[in-house]
């Protein structure tokens, strides 16, 4: 099952007044269960392809289909529901709401998707457990590390059970034996559930777990190559 599909994306930016291609007519899919990375240098384009596949931006040309949905054809309401329900996000900056526990910010999903007090909480335990942190559903960012709170993001970015998880250097603010450690727990939750992986990087280790790697530079693709042997050990390596 196709999970994204891209036509011909296109992305400019005005900048200064000039105008910047920041994609210059991308086409890519990605298969349900895909553990993708997008790489390339800085201005490639990687971070702008990551948010139009998330519906966070509006491309200028081509293209975002969900499941075989059209995202232009959707009303701002259905694509924020699109984005609730089928989507994660995973970002180098976590994103946590720092006055909220571990537990509040794994459940916030799950409250806005209309889920009742009690089956959050539950999830959201679940969510926890399954990303080391049983323990730490009681603590807010402020009294975690950066891994700790990255496996936090993680755990809300799965806690709805979404088709895709959308990764924007995931791994950017860690450490490398922190960064392996991530990479190992999202590596194993994409083969447990299934979950389509989808990764903007620059980060070398993030490559090596990755099994499809699509590299762009100046908004084009120049190269697209699947490893789907690839295996946590054998990345490592």
């Amino acid at each position: 099952m196709t999970v994204v599909n891209t036509q011909n994306l296109v992305k400019d930016y005005g900048l200064n007044g000039m105008t910047v291609n920041a994609l210059r007519g991308v086409s890519l899919s990605f298969e349900a269960g895909e553990f993708a990375a997008v790489a390339g240098p800085s201005g490639s384009g990687k971070s702008t392809f990551l948010h139009l596949v998330g519906c966070l931006d509006v491309p200028t040309g081509g293209s975002v289909s969900i499941n075989d949905v059209d995202a232009a054809s959707l009303s701002r309401k259905q694509l924020a529901f699109l984005r609730r329900r089928k989507i994660g996000f995973i970002f180098q900056a976590y994103n946590l709401i720092p006055v909220l526990t571990a537990l509040e910010n794994v459940s916030l999903p799950l409250t806005l998707l209309g889920a009742g007090a009690a089956e959050a909480r539950t999830l959201a335990e679940q969510a926890l457990t399954d990303v080391g942190l049983a323990d730490f559903g009681g603590r807010r960012p402020k009294e975690m590390s950066g891994g700790q709170q990255q496996r936090v993001a993680i755990a809300r970015a799965l806690v709805k059970k979404p088709t895709l998880i959308l990764a924007d250097e995931p791994t950017a603010n860690l450490d490398s034996k922190t960064g392996k450690e991530i990479l190992e727990l999202m590596l194993n939750l994409n083969r447990n559930a299934g979950t389509t992986f989808i990764f903007s990087t620059h980060d070398a280790m993030v490559m090596e777990y990755a099994r499809r790697l699509v590299l762009l530079r100046d908004g084009l693709v120049e190269s697209d190559t699947r490893r789907e042997s690839a295996t946590a050990t054998e990345a490592a390596s």
